[in-house]
């Protein structure tokens, strides 16, 4: 059994005059993130390992989630394949995996894209800050083309925010 975590960046900003690449967090990212950070460290298993995008918006996001986690920031393993990658080569990079457990920090639509292609109800868009996990029936990532998956959570800021006003 393999566990995926799928995790969009939080809100960017566009405050700065910066190429795509080097938007930072904006005001609201920087809020989401906090949030999605403490719930996932409640209610999650810690990765075994956390692969983000080289955008400093999808680094930052994987930076604050860590911090809640209690991830070593030294283990993220930074990819610069990730900035903007399709599903076809987030599983390039995914099959190359060994750990039980890993969490993509990265950027749409390639990770709609790859939700679509495991998950069994359609989803539209993997907005930002949200995190998606997928449990995975094999033994190998070599194998995830090919394995029997089902959704297990799927968590966007605004939906936490509602769970814990009740």
């Amino acid at each position: 059994m393999k566990t995926l975590y799928i995790i969009r960046h939080a809100k960017s900003s566009w405050s700065f005059d910066l190429d795509d690449h080097d938007r930072p967090l904006g005001f609201r990212g920087r809020k989401d993130v906090m949030t999605m950070g403490k719930y996932l460290s409640h209610n999650t298993s810690i990765p075994d390992i956390i692969i983000s995008s080289t955008a400093s918006r999808a680094l930052n996001t994987a930076l604050f989630i860590a911090d809640d986690w209690g991830y070593p920031e030294s283990e993220i393993q930074v990819d610069k394949n990730l900035y903007h990658a399709s599903a076809p080569q987030i599983i390039s990079i995914l099959k190359n995996q060994q750990e039980d457990c890993v969490a993509i920090f990265g950027h749409n639509p390639g990770l709609t894209e790859l939700a679509n292609r495991f998950v069994k109800d359609y989803i539209s868009n993997v907005p930002t800050g949200a995190c998606l996990g997928i449990e995975f029936n094999m033994d190998n990532w070599s194998e995830i083309e090919n394995a029997g998956a089902q959704q297990i959570f799927f968590h966007t800021p605004k939906s936490i925010k509602m769970t814990l006003r009740h």
